[in-house]
């Protein structure tokens, strides 16, 4: 496929959004918008066309199939469809600068976010024996956010809102963690008397009217609960 030259201009009075992210999250750019026939959305980094959608679907892109070469996001980027919101996926530090979205439409309209991706020593790998109590600390950078939801594999399990109006957790869902799930005001996470069954990958997704971060937290559930006493009997052969 031939190389696809994209040319990029700002426009003034552009909206901007900023957002800072962790090494290894996960970010989505919102468009706040539905596509339709008329419409065309283009991403840029910078100023390299990375993802583009027409309204009627039939032409679409991401990184390398918008300009070859371009490696950088390559298996990192997913384009939502119907709203041509971007997701950058497993995000690092090369990854921060501006990304312009730019609607084409009768009035074209522009919107700049510069991410700020903040480099972690280390992913969020959790060991802790079973029966003691665990943090997730999210650590949320300053960054508006209206609602935060914690998942645990895939099952939304705890929500607070940003004027922390409602709290909720897995005891009016499913009741997996009956009375063992602690959500403070930082939308921290705290399960008491942890199982081996606890054990599992945890993701808090926060979000804003702009953007949504995911941040994952794998946590493993070693031995039995601490203070039990396991004992081992042997059986002596009749004779």
């Amino acid at each position: 496929m031939a190389s696809t030259v994209s040319t990029f201009s700002s426009v003034s009075g552009a909206d901007r959004v900023s957002v800072s992210v962790m090494e290894g999250d996960s970010v989505i750019l919102h468009t706040g918008v539905q596509t339709n026939q008329q419409e065309k959305i283009k991403w840029y980094f910078q100023v390299t066309c990375i993802a583009r959608i027409n309204g009627d679907l039939s032409k679409t892109c991401t990184d390398v199939q918008c300009n070859e070469g371009t490696e950088r996001f390559r298996g990192r980027l997913k384009l939502d469809h119907q709203t041509g919101s971007l997701t950058i996926m497993n995000i690092n530090t090369t990854h921060s600068g501006e990304y312009t979205l730019e609607v084409i439409r009768g009035n074209n309209k522009e919107t700049i976010f510069s991410v700020n991706v903040i480099g972690a020593a280390e992913r969020d790998e959790i060991y802790v024996k079973a029966g003691e109590n665990v943090t997730l600390d999210p650590a949320v950078l300053k960054n508006p956010i209206h609602l935060m939801t914690w998942h645990f594999n895939n099952i939304s399990i705890a929500e607070i809102t940003e004027d922390q109006s409602k709290i909720s957790t897995d005891d009016q869902v499913n009741n997996r963690f009956r009375g063992r799930l602690e959500v403070n005001q930082t939308g921290s996470l705290t399960i008491t008397n942890t199982r081996s069954e606890d054990s599992g990958v945890y993701k808090l997704q926060t979000n804003s009217s702009r953007f949504s971060i995911v941040r994952s937290f794998r946590v493993t559930i070693t031995g039995p609960p601490s203070g039990i006493r396991i004992t081992v009997f042997q059986c002596r052969s009749l004779t």
